[in-house]
């Protein structure tokens, strides 16, 4: 099962059709270039079959940043899947972790799996940026920036942003998916996507 968002298929549909129409070729997703978000990380480490116990206290765990960050390296011995992570994955899912939890614990299974979490996860920081940027950016605007989260907001904060229906806490997880993620140089971007800007 795919976790891609309806509307960033659509986005994703839609672009391809422009790229092919305009006779360039497109091979598997254009968008790989951008780093995953914390939701598809923590799909991931939940499909390593860490123990159920494990598992159920990444669902059902309220940290901040900071404290996720120390509890995921504490327990890298025994979750396989947080072994794979490099540390901007781990800065990542603790980010996702300390915006996104905890689950409803009646909601969460007593041995959750990839599965079972995928159909109760909320969209991630790429997620909101496939989802919403494009609708007046090339993504290459925002992703190739560096920025703080100040200035994230700040941008969001403006009269041009305002009106995209974010919750304040979504604007500030994807903020600091951008702070983390973003500033992705330009000779990793794939070339049909480095032209054009603001639609606005």
């Amino acid at each position: 099962m795919s976790t891609t968002r309806p509307s960033t298929r659509a986005a994703r549909l839609v672009l391809g059709a422009l790229l092919v129409a305009s006779g360039v070729a497109v091979a598997g997703d254009v968008f790989d270039f951008i780093p995953p978000g914390g939701r598809t990380l923590l799909l991931e480490v939940l499909g390593s079959a860490p123990p159920a116990g494990e598992a159920r206290a990444l669902l059902t765990g309220k940290r901040s940043p900071e404290e996720w960050l120390r509890y995921l390296r504490e327990h890298r011995k025994a979750v396989a899947g947080l072994q794979r992570l490099e540390e901007k994955e781990l800065l990542t899912l603790a980010d996702y972790l300390s915006f996104s939890m905890p689950l409803a614990p009646a909601r969460v299974p007593a041995a959750p799996t990839r599965a079972s979490a995928e159909k109760l996860l909320p969209p991630d920081g790429r997620d909101l940026v496939l989802d919403y940027c494009q609708s007046c950016h090339i993504i290459t605007v925002v992703v190739t920036q560096d920025r703080s989260s100040t200035a994230w907001l700040g941008t969001m904060n403006k009269p041009s942003h305002v009106e995209i229906k974010l919750t304040p806490a979504q604007r500030e997880a994807l903020a600091r998916y951008l702070v983390v993620n973003a500033a992705i140089p330009i000779d990793q971007v794939p070339e049909e996507l480095r032209a054009g800007g603001a639609s606005y």
